[in-house]
């Protein structure tokens, strides 16, 4: 029936418009905006898609209604190809798409171009085909065959090799003040002779000779005519005199290329760093006042995630044991250790009948369902470019779980057992075993939440796999580095799960005490969990009622008898570490403080003066907001002259908060980015313009720091995902800016 009614709405676009609710459903000209530029062999014609919408592939037609034009084949990217509900296999476009129409004719003659397309909205209503008749001329170089810039931006730009991978530039020293520049071209490419440039960006009082080309290889272009070109590979001998007390060069190449199927890349430009070996040969420049050094290279930087990205696919085996390997570190972060009192509670749950064999099996299926769904969660973001962990990162889903892990105290502390109803037990046991608090089935449901909950964090690891997901189209590769992440990061819950089994006390008033115990860790990852959402002072509060009130009841203020044991001795002990603690956080909350490891660092910074004051406010950023607030500030630090550090920061995310307290305030990290526009982009709220913003780098999630020079290019190979201490980025920022 469905079917029909897909064909009928396709037919009948008044039917179509009217099932869509009026108010729901798009007029075409607003769910699919069409929008033509002139290229130099022809027109650009991009449609912006609404969401929830789609363009089918094979339904455009271009025909000249008025005019002498004439119109080649128009180039169209691969769309995904989906499984219509009436035609079956279709490629379709989300988003936006790109075609390049060829065109040709008198230059300046005025034509009119119908253009027909359709699409549907994911609801099931399809429209009919869209005609829109566009007034244009033809461009001055059309009369040749169309030779379009491709649309890098694109990730669907089908068939043809992205720039850095068709041309691969590289720097070789050969000694006596002279450095290689070597292009590798892939098959099927090439690069013009006269389109290349150098540049020198440092030191001053360096100076670059002219450039040492060979010849090349005579071609008929379309556009330029006869034209010098370089297939296979290309080497550039550049002369170089630097200062004797120079110690690095920075040069920027530009160059431009084809492909032979008839596509060009626009110009592209690199910085390439050169490090001083030595000053071996010290002849002078003439006019130069400047000695020749002989010069090695220093091979530009390749960012953490992007090396772990080329790993997995050049050795997929051994990327995976690296993942693994991977995920035992990272179990040891923030982030995975909100899971252990998680798990530990689970265990404890299962009151003095628990034995080691049921304890592993608890652990394992508490693992395998958070390596399931953070697998299943990474392989969607990569797919999709959106984040689900972030998107739960909310303050309802927040509160909601917390308000789940106090109930699950609450049942430690003997206020009630937590079960599912009878009658649900009763219709359980023919499928399984019965099931309660703390069954595989409760066990597996709460390895899913911990995933999806607890630990937002992405660490380079994560970007790498979903790098391969995402950008290099291999969902499997991808989805098996994060099942063995998961697994890594689980590993450590697994034999802490099994050794709890094996040393729980049997019976008695020890097991009690023990689910006591679990009890305040579960009210500790409420508390983890409300961070996100409450106040600074509220939650270092709440923190201190929970430190008082445990204190209280491990007899802190009661006398120790004569005859105490020493464990009476060390658990009162303890119980006035967690009373003082409580106390200070009360005292800090009072003050303003929202540091829960510095609770009087506030007071400390006030009452030393203007000094203090200005060592507590530590760096200082200006925020942006969306694609365009970004651009708008690398434009006006460009025409400065200044380079950008932008931070992606998050209220949920804890990496991105262990930044904020021990990295950004350090003395040498503020030193180290003097003369540095400092951005801050917060995608707390994760809304349109924040995910935007995350996908025009292709980040999945803060925290990332990402480094622009004064010519607000990004330096990619800079680029930092997860937390990084004061000590190693010091030293990464003196690479990534050294101008400033």
């Amino acid at each position: 029936m469905n079917r029909w009614l897909h064909l009928f709405f396709a037919l009948f676009p008044l039917a179509a418009l009217a099932q869509g609710g009026g108010e729901d459903l798009l007029m075409p000209e607003q769910a699919f905006r069409l929008e033509s530029a002139a290229t130099p062999a022809g027109v650009r014609l991009e449609w912006r898609i609404a969401e929830g919408y789609y363009l089918y592939r094979d339904k455009f037609r271009f025909d000249v209604k008025r005019g002498d034009a004439t119109l080649g084949q128009p180039i169209l990217p691969d769309g995904k190809v989906i499984e219509d509900e009436f035609f079956g296999a279709m490629e379709i476009y989300r988003d936006a798409v790109a075609v390049d129409l060829p065109v040709s004719g008198d230059a300046g003659d005025a034509f009119s171009l119908e253009v027909t397309s359709q699409g549907c909205a994911d609801i099931g209503v399809c429209y009919p085909p869209q005609k829109t008749v566009l007034d244009l001329t033809v461009p001055a170089a059309a009369a040749a065959p169309a030779r379009l810039p491709l649309d890098l931006g694109n990730d669907d730009a089908n068939e043809f090799l992205p720039p850095d991978e068709a041309f691969r530039p590289s720097l070789h020293a050969v000694g006596d003040g002279v450095v290689e520049a070597r292009w590798q071209i892939a098959e099927g490419y090439y690069l013009y002779r006269d389109k290349f440039q150098f540049a020198l960006l440092e030191p001053p009082g360096a100076v670059l000779g002219d450039a040492q080309l060979p010849p090349g290889e005579l071609k008929e272009d379309p556009l330029f005519g006869e034209v010098a070109v370089f297939h296979d590979e290309v080497v550039a001998r550049l002369p170089v005199s630097m200062p004797a007390d120079a110690d690095r060069l920075r040069l920027k190449v530009g160059y431009q290329g084809c492909a032979e199927a008839g596509i060009c890349y626009p110009p592209s430009t690199r910085e390439l760093t050169v490090v001083v070996a030595g000053s071996a040969d010290l002849g002078v420049a003439a006019g130069a006042g400047a000695a020749t050094a002989a010069v090695a290279v220093e091979d530009e930087p390749v960012a953490e995630q992007d090396r772990l990205a080329t790993l997995l696919e050049e050795s997929p085996v051994w990327a995976v044991l690296a993942f693994f390997v991977a995920g035992l570190l990272l179990a040891f972060t923030p982030c995975v250790f909100p899971m252990i009192p998680i798990l530990s509670g689970i265990i404890v749950g299962q009151g003095s009948q628990i034995t080691t064999r049921r304890a592993f099996t608890l652990s394992l299926v508490y693992v395998l369902a958070m390596a399931f769904t953070y697998t299943v969660a990474g392989v969607v973001a990569g797919l999709a470019g959106a984040n689900i962990q972030a998107a739960l990162q909310n303050p309802w889903v927040l509160t909601t779980f917390a308000a789940v892990f106090v109930a699950l105290a609450m049942s430690m502390f003997g206020y009630y057992d937590l079960q599912i109803p009878a009658s649900w037990q009763a219709r359980l046991a023919e499928i399984s075993n019965r099931q309660k608090g703390g069954g595989l089935i409760g066990v597996a449901v709460m390895g899913l939440l911990s995933a999806l909950i607890v630990g937002p964090c992405v660490a380079p690891p994560l970007a790498g796999a979903l790098i391969v997901i995402g950008q290099k189209g291999d969902p499997v590769l991808g989805g098996v580095a994060l099942f063995a992440l998961s697994m890594g990061m689980g590993a450590p819950l697994v034999a802490m799960g099994t050794l709890e089994g094996k040393v729980l006390p049997r019976a008695g008033a020890w097991m009690n005490a023990v689910k006591h115990v679990f009890g305040v860790l579960m009210l500790a990852v409420a508390l983890y969990l409300l961070d996100r959402v409450l106040p600074g002072v509220i939650i270092m509060l709440l923190w201190a009622a929970l430190l008082i009130v445990s204190a209280i009841y491990m007899g802190a203020l009661e006398p120790l008898g004569k005859d105490a044991s020493g464990y009476r001795k060390l658990w009162k002990g303890l119980g006035l570490v967690f009373l003082v603690y409580g106390g200070l956080l009360l005292v800090g909350a009072s003050g303003g403080s929202n540091d829960l490891f510095q609770p009087l660092k506030g007071m400390a910074a006030a009452s030393s003066g203007p000094a203090g004051s200005a060592q507590q406010e530590g760096l200082q950023f200006r925020k942006v907001k969306g694609v365009e607030g970004l651009e708008a500030e690398l434009q006006a630090a460009a025409a400065e002259g200044k380079p950008v550090m932008l931070d992606f920061y998050a209220d949920w995310c804890i990496s991105c908060v262990e930044l904020e307290r021990f990295t950004w305030p350090d003395p040498e990290v503020q030193k180290s980015l003097e003369g540095v526009v400092l951005l801050k982009a917060d995608v707390t709220a994760n809304d349109d313009k924040d995910k935007a913003l995350l996908k025009e780098f292709g980040l999945f999630g803060p925290p990332a720091i990402l480094f622009f020079g004064p010519d607000g290019e990004e330096r990619r190979g800079y680029r930092l995902v997860g937390f990084i201490n004061a000590e190693d980025f010091v030293a990464h920022a003196r690479r990534a800016v050294p101008d400033a």
